[in-house]
């Protein structure tokens, strides 16, 4: 009995110090996320959000609005000017144009009309830092896609003046400015990189200081662009492509590209860039949920692909009807996770071990996708963001390091583009 008694004692010391051990983890994090500017360089929106009647105020059913930031702590959101793909003449380039321009407005009726006391519009980080310390959230624009500029390179120009400080030059499929990383399915290409018109938009993009976004296009358009460009570029979200073997992230070489260049690497939460296999068996066994739910009410599950190719109010309707079937699925879906789990913020920030070890921290950030398919178990939305600060304090990050991760580095790069394009200026 003596001995019983010691071992009942030893083990309830042991929960008891394990509890007090996570309890400090969870209290160092929490001052940490709260004293570090937090920024997601990576969030898609639809211009349906975005009127009198129903906008980021409210918590919407999406991933990203001021509720959930508010919740998850974060400061910083770009929200993403997206165009999908068309075809390569006037008619495609002015629908890409007119769609961008909808997003742009939307944006800044946001920030001008709808909620102005609750979120400021910024172009540096100046403005950054000045409307955090007001305790305001910030957004912030990033172009996905430079297919809306056309053929007209004064585009890019109206495009920063709307306040975009990031482009990517394509998107899934070649653009008329580079080629996408799309073409390693078969291998086949368009310009070998960058058109001339896409070296001409670098150029245009180093004199006006706007970031180049590297996330998309393809590894020799990006050669070609860091050649090129006098300034840093960015992969705003993107992960390491030696962990999880897609042709969206960066192999080791194009990362020492980045590192050389002095840009920033954005690792992203989007499940299937993080650990294909883990995506494919858990989306798999989902799907067969979601589809066997959603024929009792009348919904099909479609590839992602799919729903890119919808208009905006096609792609509106699925979604609302997606997250409906969603919701009556949840209770299947959570006794699922017992036996496929799901990706989850410990793989996700096994990329940002990746990439620090590979790169240095100086060079790498944190983005989620949210609203364009991104979200891992643990960081599901923006109201979900401390656990990313949690689980980077549990491999013993600094309060220092977590803040270059959340965001210096990404405002560090920012200010060098900026200062870069005032020189080109003046000469």
């Amino acid at each position: 009995m003596k001995y019983l008694k010691l071992y009942v004692f030893t083990l309830f010391a042991s929960f008891t110090s394990q509890a007090q051990t996570e309890g400090n983890l969870m209290e160092k994090a929490r001052k940490i996320h709260d004293k570090v500017i937090t920024i997601d360089t990576h969030n898609d929106i639809n211009v349906h959000n975005f009127t009198a009647e129903k906008n980021y105020i409210q918590d919407l059913d999406t991933q990203v609005n001021l509720p959930k930031m508010e919740v998850g702590g974060i400061d910083v959101t770009w929200l993403i000017v997206y165009t999908g793909q068309d075809e390569l003449n006037p008619a495609g380039y002015k629908k890409a144009y007119d769609n961008a321009i909808s997003k742009f407005e939307a944006i800044h009726r946001l920030t001008e009309e709808l909620a102005p006391s609750q979120i400021g519009f910024a172009t540096t980080s100046q403005e950054v830092r000045k409307l955090v310390a007001q305790g305001k959230k910030v957004a912030m624009i990033g172009v996905e896609n430079g297919y809306p500029i056309g053929t007209d390179i004064k585009n890019v120009e109206k495009f920063y003046d709307l306040g975009a400080r990031y482009m990517s030059l394509s998107h899934n499929g070649h653009s008329q400015l580079c080629d996408s990383n799309t073409g390693e399915e078969d291998d086949t290409w368009m310009h070998g990189g960058l058109s001339p018109l896409g070296k001409e938009v670098v150029k245009e993009m180093n004199r006006l200081g706007m970031m180049i976004d590297v996330s998309h296009p393809s590894k020799e358009a990006m050669r070609q662009m860091i050649e090129l460009s006098k300034a840093p570029l960015i992969a705003s979200h993107s992960s390491a492509r030696a962990l999880c073997n897609h042709s969206r992230n960066l192999d080791d070489e194009q990362l020492q590209w980045l590192k050389d260049n002095g840009g920033v690497v954005q690792t992203v939460a989007f499940t299937s860039y993080v650990n294909t296999e883990k995506h494919n068996a858990y989306s798999a066994a989902t799907k067969e949920v979601y589809n066997k739910v959603g024929e009792k009410v009348g919904f099909k599950v479609l590839e992602r692909d799919e729903v890119r190719a919808m208009d905006d109010e096609g792609r509106k309707d699925y979604y609302e009807d997606y997250r409906r079937v969603r919701k009556l699925s949840q209770p299947k879906i959570q006794k699922l996770k017992e036996e496929v789990p799901p990706v989850d913020v410990s793989d996700f920030v096994d990329h940002i071990d990746y990439l620090v070890e590979k790169i240095g921290i100086e060079h790498v950030g944190i983005s989620s996708d949210f609203d364009g398919g991104g979200g891992v178990e643990g960081w599901n939305d923006a109201s979900e963001s401390f656990n990313v600060t949690l689980e980077l304090v549990k491999r013993g990050y600094t309060e220092d390091q977590i803040a270059l991760l959340w965001g210096e580095n990404l405002l560090r790069v920012l200010d060098e583009v900026q200062a870069i394009a005032k020189v080109i200026q003046k000469s």
